[in-house]
């Protein structure tokens, strides 16, 4: 049997990877070669409908990459806010697959959308109630269970101000009062909202992993469209602030690429900008 891969040593006390749907191959084992090859520390794993536990610990063991997380592959369609109970039924059961997932591969949690706001305002304590069902199985595991910040109409005011604050999303999570929930803060997510870097601030040791793109709040043509999602050293994200408030809460861990991927040469690409963004 083949030794599962250990994790890396993390450079400046960071650790790169990119999402596996970012990648490119024909085999599952071909495709966490190209990110091995382009250089990342490992792979976000987002496909994990798509395997068996015991098929991505296998493909870990044979490549030698480390896969850090797993990440829920139906969230948005079949929510933990929704007030249908066999459609949340659904949902717990995806996040114990995940679970399983990442803990068969080596990962440490898993990435999930609590839910959409449109399933109305007591969406939030319904998800709370459901994730709950799985958090022993997470303990068990060693797995935490970590929210991203995402426009889903929650924890935020869709149109509100630019100035909004992350404490709504850290209230939620501390409303579960465990050490197996936490926050996968998206550093591009919530960039037209607010300040990244107080948000950062304000959530603290909550966050547990990161993910990174970039974003324009810069006006892209004469209509007043926004440009919105970029590479991540083209928008107007202040990396400086950013990296300073990661210093300040004294981060260190995993960061997720999610950006448009490509070959390994796009990948080299990617890995140089989380770099530079991060590392300055």
């Amino acid at each position: 049997m083949q030794a599962m891969p250990l994790p890396p040593h993390p450079e400046q006390g960071l650790l790169f990877s990119c999402k596996y749907g970012m990648t490119q191959g024909e085999s599952l084992e071909e495709r966490l070669l190209s990110a091995k090859e382009a250089g990342m520390d490992g792979v976000d794993f987002d496909g994990a409908a798509s395997v068996t536990p015991e098929q991505l610990r296998a493909a870990a063991a044979q490549t030698g990459v480390f896969i850090h997380n797993a990440i829920n592959h139906a969230h948005w369609g079949k929510t933990l806010t929704s007030a249908d109970e066999a459609v949340r039924a659904e949902a717990v059961a995806n996040l114990k697959h995940c679970l399983r997932v990442s803990h068969a591969a080596g990962g440490s949690g898993v990435l999930i959308v609590v839910g959409v706001n449109g399933d109305g305002p007591e969406g939030p304590d319904r998800a709370r109630e459901e994730i709950s069902k799985a958090i022993p199985l997470a303990a068990a595991l060693g797995q935490r269970i970590l929210f991203e910040n995402v426009w889903n109409g929650m924890f935020y005011e869709d149109d509100g101000p630019r100035d909004q604050s992350a404490q709504p999303l850290a209230d939620y999570i501390d409303s579960f009062n465990s050490p197996w929930v936490g926050s996968f803060f998206d550093l591009g997510n919530h960039a037209r909202y607010g300040d990244i870097a107080e948000w950062i601030r304000v959530l603290g040791p909550r966050i547990v992993k990161l993910d990174i793109k970039g974003y324009s709040n810069a006006k892209a043509d004469a209509e007043g469209k926004w440009k919105g999602f970029v590479e991540i050293t083209g928008g107007d994200i202040d990396w400086a602030n950013v990296r300073a408030a990661l210093k300040d809460i004294g981060f260190t861990g995993w960061v997720s690429a999610e950006v448009g991927g490509g070959d390994t040469a796009r990948l080299k690409v990617v890995l140089e900008q989380m770099k530079e963004a991060l590392l300055g």
